[in-house]
């Protein structure tokens, strides 16, 4: 009788400082999940140095190495941790071989998946995206004011630690802001959306923050409370799996002066707002090993860690 597996191995593809993040949160952090592989392309890279010290299996090869490693049979889920166009040659050779992907970047193969929103409908899918780290963290606030109410418009701004951007990233602001705008209206429910990111150059780096604005229809003091209620849980929800995710000061419904021109927002179908929503957020890292003004990077670890656990805890208990 084969013996039920109590961990399941992923393996990391990107050695960078999000692979190494993720690395260790599946160490410290997770109950299910075990390290298998590290994958890199960068030989000299901090994240295969650690890798190899802590005794994982490593390979500079890239996924062409990930599958020629003697161990590629006993991975069940890969994270990739690279870029947009490196996920789509990424995903194509591991099709044939059955793994769960988790996808860290913009690349948006598989559905979107926001942990706190929608994570039970795609638990089956065979390629989860993890939006951006922007979409992580107000995506879930969208979709809070949206189960209360319906969702014209909203807007969000990511600002993060320009230190904490790294070549991966800045080649991907465009990616970012074209997957996060999708995913806006897709997951948050929003009819249309827009996603603005900032690298704010201040020293020392300040955590990220970010801005949601949504403009709704909320004349009465009831659905303004609910609206309340409906974020300030989300946030909590969030937490669970990202700690240092709070918010900044309290939700802030105002309305909209009749004269103020939403066309451009909204388009000319459906009925005019009545109040815009604004929330405030910041996100601090564990620091794990990312410093703790990097919660951009922090929370998407965190969210794909979330993904993988979910997964591992279906995968065993089926066993």
């Amino acid at each position: 009788m084969a013996a039920i597996k109590s961990k399941i191995k992923v393996a990391i593809v990107g050695s960078g400082n999000i692979g190494t993040d993720l690395m260790i949160k599946v160490m410290r952090t997770s109950r299910r999940l075990e390290v298998g592989a590290m994958v890199g392309i960068d030989p000299a890279s901090d994240g295969l140095a650690r890798a190899a010290r802590l005794g994982f299996a490593t390979t500079s090869d890239g996924i062409d190495g990930l599958i020629a490693l003697p161990n590629f049979d006993e991975i069940d889920i890969v994270f990739d941790a690279t870029s947009a166009k490196a996920h789509e040659y990424n995903a194509g050779r591991l099709e044939p071989y059955g793994k769960r992907l988790i996808d860290l970047t913009p690349a948006a193969i598989g559905p979107y998946v926001i942990p706190a929103v929608n994570l039970d409908q795609h638990l089956e899918a065979p390629n989860l995206n993890m939006v951006t780290c922007g979409g992580q963290a107000t995506i879930p606030i969208v979709a809070a004011v949206a189960q209360v109410v319906p969702v014209a418009y909203a807007e969000i701004v990511a600002s993060i630690a320009s230190r904490s951007a790294g070549p991966g990233t800045r080649a991907n602001i465009d990616e970012f802001t074209e997957t996060t705008s999708s995913a806006i209206v897709r997951v948050g429910g929003a009819r249309r959306g827009k996603a603005i990111i900032i690298l704010n150059p201040a020293e020392p780096p300040l955590i990220m923050r970010d801005t949601v604005f949504c403009l709704v229809s909320a004349p009465g003091a009831d659905i303004q409370e609910d609206i309340v209620a409906s974020v300030e849980k989300m946030v909590g929800d969030v937490a669970e799996y990202v700690p240092g995710y709070r918010l900044k000061q309290k939700v802030q419904i105002t309305e909209i002066p009749e004269d103020q021109p939403l066309e451009t927002l909204i388009g000319s179908e459906g009925e005019r707002p009545t109040h815009q929503v604004s929330v405030f957020l910041e996100v601090e890292g564990a620091a794990h090993y990312l410093p703790a003004y990097a919660g951009n990077l922090d929370i998407m670890t965190s969210a794909g860690i979330q993904v993988a656990d979910r997964i591992a805890a279906q995968k065993v208990s089926a066993a």
